[in-house]
């Protein structure tokens, strides 16, 4: 789903996908977003109320996380099928697998600068690969819990993994080493996401909490109580002023950071800080044995006082039904493009191809879309197209809000019979009395 934060904007859900989706990522400039599936399938969206995308089956197994790389070029997938395969997002085609797991991938993210790949595994080992000879050059592996989650810090110097086993680890990548160990939650940990700065990780559980850890410090500092059951997914906003979570009772949070306001509270912390020439390395943190913390050393936030619930006042939602545009080479029984040859799906963004790629869109597009008939075909104006389609959504609206007027009558007539069914009982146990 796509939501807008504009006061009654519309939300798009987009349809199209046979299966549980299982992560979604937009790309690094927001034109396209990446969807993956446990139907096997990864689908790219344009996220707007036109909902187009572009169907590839990727693996042979259920497809557990999706990553754009930082030029938005390569989309990286992992998968049950023990793989991790990377694609040409603007050619949509197969690069390469990377094949060294000997259980399920639970998550696969490209480094920074794109170099590398970092990716865990139920074989409970967490690998570091080299994108251009394809090759594992890291391996860290455990004894107890398998990572479910795992990433990059900004400056791609260290990796954080959420385990099962209920720890957040912190590895330095030049050194080979464990960093920090964190035992802060009392159920397995399913996400993590680097605050920008690099300062900050925010975890999320199955024990139903977020916690955020200082890493320069090597602590905990927050305990948010927001959501009633297991917290799956947990993000920061570009620029870190803004975090979400989703959780297994239905509910997306929105939160704000207030890092500064934490920071300014301890002036002797930041003359420290000011005073040194470059920002402390996670290195210099002891201990790297687990770090267990006292409920009394953390702020507990619990939003729910102060924050309205936005599942009573639902804006309208959009149903977008997928029209696919073209599946891989690899999969739908096409011969294989030559090498050079560029290909255009008509979901992408026209101002990030290639003037080859531009120049043949439409050709393509034609090509891609045979099962569609195109405008001419049906012999319909371009300008009656329009207006048919602005009719169309408006009649999505109108079908969505009357939805919403026909639930809500019927809760009220609801409320209204048990309110004349007490009445009813108050009656004739007054008159049993009388």
């Amino acid at each position: 789903m796509l939501w807008n934060f504009k006061p009654q904007a519309r939300a798009f859900r987009y349809v199209g996908h046979k299966d549980v989706v299982t992560s979604v990522q937009f790309s690094p400039l927001g034109n396209l977003l990446a969807s993956a599936s446990r139907d096997r399938t990864v689908r790219l969206w344009i996220p707007d109320k036109r909902g187009k995308s572009s169907e590839f089956k990727a693996h042979t197994a259920p497809v557990r996380s999706v990553d754009f790389s930082a030029d938005g070029q390569l989309l990286a997938t992992a998968s049950e099928d023990k793989s991790i395969k990377v694609w040409s997002v603007y050619r949509q085609r197969f690069l390469y697998s990377l094949y060294q797991h000997t259980h399920w991938v639970r998550c696969a993210k490209f480094s920074p600068d794109g170099r590398l790949i970092v990716s865990c595994s139920e074989d409970k080992t967490v690998k570091i690969w080299d994108g251009t000879n394809k090759q594992c050059v890291k391996n860290f592996s455990d004894s107890v819990g398998f990572a479910n989650f795992v990433d990059f810090n900004p400056s791609a110097t260290c990796i954080a993994s959420a385990g099962s086993d209920h720890t957040v680890k912190i590895w330095d990548l030049r050194m080979n080493k464990l960093l920090q160990h964190y035992q802060v939650h009392s159920g397995g940990v399913n996400c993590l996401s680097f605050h920008p700065s690099g300062n900050f990780l925010i975890t999320a559980s199955s024990d139903g909490t977020l916690k955020i850890l200082d890493l320069l410090e090597g602590r905990l500092i927050y305990t948010l109580q927001g959501h009633t059951g297991p917290v799956y997914a947990v993000s920061f906003s570009k620029n870190g002023e803004l975090f979400s979570s989703g959780g297994a009772d239905t509910q997306v949070l929105l939160w704000r950071t207030n890092f500064d306001d934490f920071n300014s509270k301890d002036p002797k912390r930041n003359l420290k800080r000011l005073h040194l020439d470059s920002t402390p390395h996670l290195l210099d943190i002891y201990p790297r044995t687990p770090h267990p913390h006292e409920r009394t050393e953390t702020v507990e936030i619990n939003p729910k006082l102060e924050v309205i619930d936005l599942q009573i006042s639902t804006p309208p939602v959009v149903d977008m039904l997928s029209l696919d545009s073209t599946t891989t080479a690899e999969t739908n029984g096409r011969t294989p493009p030559e090498k050079g040859e560029e290909i255009c799906g008509y979901f992408l963004n026209p101002s990030l191809m290639s003037p080859k790629c531009s120049a043949t869109i439409m050709k393509k597009k034609e090509e891609d879309t045979s099962d569609f008939p195109s405008e001419s075909q049906r012999n319909i104006p371009l300008a009656l197209a329009n207006v048919l389609e602005h009719v169309m959504e408006q009649l999505h609206v109108l079908t969505q809000t009357v939805s919403i007027l026909e639930q809500r009558l019927t809760v009220t007539e609801d409320k209204l019979k048990e309110c004349l069914e007490n009445q009813q009982k108050l009656f004739s146990a007054t008159q049993q009395k009388s």
